[in-house]
């Protein structure tokens, strides 16, 4: 039977395809950690107040890498190159999507609108990792080796989330709603794509490792491009929406430490 859980399981059983499963969520997350920690420190004067929530962002990010390269060191494989075409943050980087590195890499204080435009692309990518966190909990949340670290990863993204909806309405209210609801739009059409180019890699990747069938690995593809004519007919607009959230304040203290992930 081709199910989520199953085919998770197949991946997680097998040290090849867990390899390359965690080293491209380390990768990801890693990546996610330097860009937070960069927009952190060139926060705008006028938008200081938001420096510690952006600042604990990236900490909950690294800690997510470093907790993905713990998991592959208890298992005892190694991290394995993630495939460019397999790189979801740098895909959508160079798709203009979110702040380019070579802004984030000199030294210039960044301006609100920059702000916005970072925490749109956030509000659209955490929505996918809360999700993706949420289906790993699902199914995984007793397992002996990833539970823990699944409901701990799947707690930060809903806080992830949670922020961005926060602070994307306070500037709402500040007047940026019409930007927002543009670069909202924008953020969530790019991501699908690249979504989907990313999924066809990674599953094309596992089958080799696998050594599944031509017929599965043409199902599994035609699954990817189905979610992805549902999520271009609409369902990106789940994406793009914004509401209070429950988790007020979620980012507002310090990031929590794992010392046995670290």
């Amino acid at each position: 039977m081709l199910s989520a859980k199953s085919l998770f399981q197949e991946i997680l059983d097998d040290d090849g395809s867990f390899a390359l499963f965690c080293s491209i969520a380390a990768s990801g997350e890693s990546q996610g950690g330097w860009e937070n920690a960069r927009i952190a420190a060139l926060v705008p004067e006028s938008q200081r107040a938001l420096a510690p929530k952006i600042t604990r962002h990236g900490a909950d990010e690294d800690k997510h890498g470093r907790i993905f390269n713990a998991l592959m060191k208890k298992r005892g494989v190694r991290p394995v190159p993630v495939p460019p075409e397999a790189d979801y943050t740098m895909l959508l980087e160079r798709g203009g999507i979110g702040l380019a590195h070579d802004k984030l890499r000199r030294d210039e204080p960044l301006t609100a609108e920059d702000i916005v435009t970072y925490l749109a692309h956030s509000r659209v990518t955490e929505q996918r990792a809360s999700e993706q966190m949420e289906l790993l909990r699902k199914h995984f949340s007793d397992h002996p080796e990833l539970g823990r670290a699944v409901r701990m990863i799947s707690d930060d993204e809903d806080n992830h989330l949670a922020y961005c909806h926060e602070e994307l309405l306070r500037f709402a209210y500040a007047g940026h709603g019409r930007v927002i609801q543009r670069l909202l739009r924008a953020c969530a059409l790019a991501e699908i794509r690249v979504h989907r180019d990313v999924s066809l890699a990674v599953m094309d990747r596992m089958g080799r490792i696998l050594g599944w069938s031509r017929a599965r690995a043409i199902l599994l593809a035609a699954g990817i491009h189905a979610v992805y004519v549902y999520e271009r007919l609409g369902g990106w607009r789940r994406m793009a929406s914004l509401r209070m959230p429950d988790r007020r304040n979620a980012l507002g203290g310090p990031a929590s430490t794992e010392p046995e992930f670290a």
